[in-house]
């Protein structure tokens, strides 16, 4: 349709309504109001070549992945970057500039300065880190998104979701390598990780910025590493936290005498009578979880049983597996621990395997009971072999 025809459709419609209105005056509105397809293609979204969509994804992804480590010190040194023109922004990243607002830069400061010294103090770095589940993927997603620009609502969707992910994932290598930092009551190793972490992110924001691919080759490798290692690292996890509140609601008097259960729970008794093809009698079990030991994955929940038929064997039960330990020329020690004591088991020899299992730091009299038992089942056969060098007895 022509703007002539434009126009007299105008005129005649405004007139049928009853405005004498003449039509060089709707001509003249009709210049201020372009059509509706002028309007859509005026706040159509960029283009990018597949080179420019894959920087983008990789920088997303690459910001996402360090808030995860450390959210503030990732803003603040992004912002400052910005603010201070130490890096020059493409025209497909210029929805950074926000990050370089003095208010922004100012209060992810002030947080990352609170983070460097909580990170560096035991378990108080771990109650961070149990704050910041929510906060640092929450973070890591509103960078991916700011990044992102205005680009289609489902790639935005796909990208946020990506990006959660990835934050989530590096907050949760991060705590769990700080769990089993704690187990040390020396600060120094706090101290060691969290200058190492703080390297790394300015590392990673710096390879970011000049190679955006080869950082999210590295992020990848390091989230296929996650997933490879995430059993061991969640039984870890799940092994710390489980001491640590043990330790904190432990009985008060540890000296108080106990009786080593006889029997396993049902989840237990079942795996441990399939073993048991000879129809052993069970003389104790403890509770208590894997350390290290061959064929024994660490971070274990089960249970130590010891049978009066064989002194020298003793067996740790879990849900899908049970594990025969040899006794015969081996020490029992008693290893205390900050967080937990440590029953463990060597060879008297230089070689052969070395067996550790772990307890609540509130069952120190538990594991001194278990040690002076053992120690006990490892002097019977020498009073049986000197019984049988004698000769039998006659009842």
């Amino acid at each position: 349709m022509t703007t002539d025809k434009k126009d007299t459709a105008c005129g005649l419609l405004l007139r049928n309504w009853g405005f004498g209105i003449p039509s060089s005056f709707v001509i003249r509105i009709s210049s201020f109001y372009p059509s509706p397809r002028s309007r859509v293609t005026s706040i159509s979204t960029p283009r990018y070549s597949p080179v420019e969509r894959l920087d983008l994804l990789s920088v997303a992804l690459g910001l996402a992945a360090l808030a995860g480590v450390n959210l503030y010190l990732t803003v603040f040194a992004t912002g400052l970057a910005i603010h201070f023109h130490w890096i020059t922004l493409a025209p497909q990243y210029q929805s950074l500039e926000i990050l370089g607002n003095p208010w922004i830069i100012s209060i992810a400061g002030l947080l990352y300065a609170l983070e460097f010294f909580a990170d560096k103090i035991p378990w108080v770095d771990s109650i961070w880190d149990a704050v910041h589940t929510i906060i640092r993927p929450i973070g890591g997603t509103l960078l991916a998104i700011q990044v992102l620009g205005h680009l289609s609502p489902a790639v935005t969707v796909i990208v946020a979701l990506l990006a959660g992910g990835t934050s989530l994932i590096a907050h949760t290598a991060k705590a769990a390598t700080r769990l089993a930092s704690n187990t040390s009551p020396e600060p120094f190793s706090n101290i060691g990780l969290s200058l190492g972490e703080d390297a790394a992110v300015l590392g990673g924001l710096a390879l970011v910025h000049f190679n955006p691919l080869l950082a999210l080759i590295i992020f990848l490798i390091g989230i296929g590493a996650f997933f490879y290692f995430a059993p061991r690292i969640l039984r870890a996890m799940k092994a710390k936290i489980w001491l640590a509140w043990k330790k904190l609601n432990g009985p008060a008097d540890r000296s108080e005498p106990v009786q080593l259960p006889t029997t396993l729970p049902a989840r237990l008794a079942s795996v441990f009578n399939r073993e048991n093809v000879l129809g052993e009698t069970i003389a104790w079990t403890a509770r208590c979880i894997s350390g290290r030991g061959r064929r024994i994955p660490p971070n274990l929940f089960g249970a130590l049983v010891t049978t009066k038929e064989e002194p020298h064997k003793l067996v740790f039960v879990t849900r899908k597996l049970a594990r025969t330990i040899n006794l015969k020329d081996a020490v029992v020690d008693h290893d205390p621990r900050f967080l937990f004591e440590n029953l463990v088991i060597s060879p008297t020899a230089a070689k052969g395997p070395k067996y550790s299992f772990i307890f609540p730091r509130s069952e120190a009299t538990v594991v001194e009971q278990i040690v002076c038992n053992l120690r006990e089942r490892l002097s019977e056969p020498v009073l049986q072999e000197q019984a049988t060098v004698s000769g039998p007895s006659v009842t």
